[in-house]
């Protein structure tokens, strides 16, 4: 799938170079990928969205065509990308969407910048606070997210997916898909070909050695988050294999704005790819209704 309308830029943030596809015209709203997507998990969403927004959808530090330094892959770094890149395209504020890690960053965006966000969507991506806590005291949630914890390893994870980058990619898509006809050969190819180059298995995986490196989950283990003053919209797979919908319990204690939490059936982990519609639907209602300022 490609539009002509899409436009390819490159743009310096945060001292990295980022590449990002955009269209339209109007309000910013950024869409932030997972792991080991790239810009085009969101190749749905662009044409619905820019009708309304300009939209702005980045490669992560690290990811295809974005700059893969050797170091920033924690959260406040990577949340200090997203609000650099707002300033850096002229704006003040966005709209923030994020699926998987890029909700990881999404989340600690809207607690880090409050003042930079209008509202904020998140897509099968828990808090990180409650994420790590889960993962390493719920069994259930630990069996989900194995890999995690196996990413800690040094070099070992990255020399593995490159030995077997196939099965890897076609594992994590089409396996963990509920919708499997929402991954074709073709779009397996564009994500193999993303992860191969030169940097970006490495990087990749550093951002989830970031998550237990930077220390900063042992002093969020013993306080409470921050509170999120976005109106904030959460959206999750009712059959997601590798998150439990049980993570967003009790979320809504963590957000001070008007908030919505709504499974889709049906549906899996990848969930703009798999239910493309209802996604689109809920996030043009989301973004654009006037009840959620």
């Amino acid at each position: 799938m490609t539009d002509s309308n899409w436009q390819h830029q490159f743009i310096e943030a945060n001292q990295i170079r980022l590449h990002y596809v955009t269209q339209g015209e109007g309000d910013l709203v950024l869409l932030l990928h997972g792991f080991p997507e790239f810009w085009y998990s969101w190749r749905f969403q662009i044409p619905a969205l820019a009708r309304h927004f300009k939209v702005v959808v980045p490669d992560l530090r690290g990811y295809n065509d974005s700059e893969k330094p050797e170091s920033g892959y924690d959260l406040d770094t990577l949340s200090s990308d997203i609000r650099s890149l707002i300033d850096q395209l002229g704006y003040s504020r966005a709209h923030v969407v994020g699926h998987d890690w890029g909700g990881a960053i999404a989340w600690r965006f809207a607690q880090k910048f409050p003042n930079s966000l209008d509202r904020l969507a998140l897509l099968s991506a828990p808090h990180p606070q409650r994420f790590t806590k889960d993962l390493l005291s719920n069994l259930d949630q630990l069996r989900r997210s194995w890999y995690v914890l196996a990413f800690q390893v040094p070099t070992l994870p990255e020399w593995l997916i490159q030995l077997n980058m196939t099965a890897f990619i076609q594992s994590m898509f089409q396996e963990q898909a509920v919708r499997k006809g929402a991954f074709t050969q073709d779009l397996i190819h564009k994500y193999q070909a993303a992860l191969q180059k030169p940097g970006a298995i490495r990087a990749a995986v550093n951002h989830y050695r970031q998550l237990f490196l930077s220390g900063h989950w042992v002093r969020d283990w013993m306080r409470s988050p921050d509170p999120i003053s976005a109106p904030t919209l959460v959206l999750w797979g009712d059959e997601d294999s590798i998150l439990s919908p049980k993570l967003m319990d009790g979320i809504e204690n963590w957000i001070t704005a008007p908030f919505k939490f709504k499974l889709i059936p049906h549906c899996g982990h990848w969930i703009q790819q798999e239910a493309p519609q209802t996604v689109n639907r809920e996030l043009i209602e989301f973004l654009r209704s006037p009840a959620w300022a």
